[in-house]
């Protein structure tokens, strides 16, 4: 599956955060030939704006995205940078 499959997947099921706004940044080619880029895994830069983020430090905000994403963490993707703010924050 392509990189945009992935995104459309992570899209998906970060649905369920109810979120603002989504942006989701392919990174893969910026750590070609580093060992999770060759197992097919890709490195993704997200920014997600949620009312769940809301009163939550960033540790438990990003388990909520963890959460959300499930299966596709150390499958489709290698490497997620997380940027994860509550209305009003950015």
């Amino acid at each position: 599956m392509s990189a945009a499959d992935t995104e459309a997947l992570m899209r998906q099921r970060l649905a369920s955060l109810e979120p603002e706004a989504v942006e989701i940044a392919d990174e893969s080619a910026l750590h070609a030939g580093h060992a999770g880029a060759r197992a097919g895994g890709g490195h993704y830069q997200l920014t997600i704006v949620s009312k769940h983020f809301a009163g939550l430090d960033a540790l438990s905000r990003h388990r909520l995205v963890y959460q959300a994403l499930g299966g596709l963490m150390g499958s489709r993707i290698h490497a997620l940078s997380i940027q994860a703010y509550a209305p009003g924050e950015l």
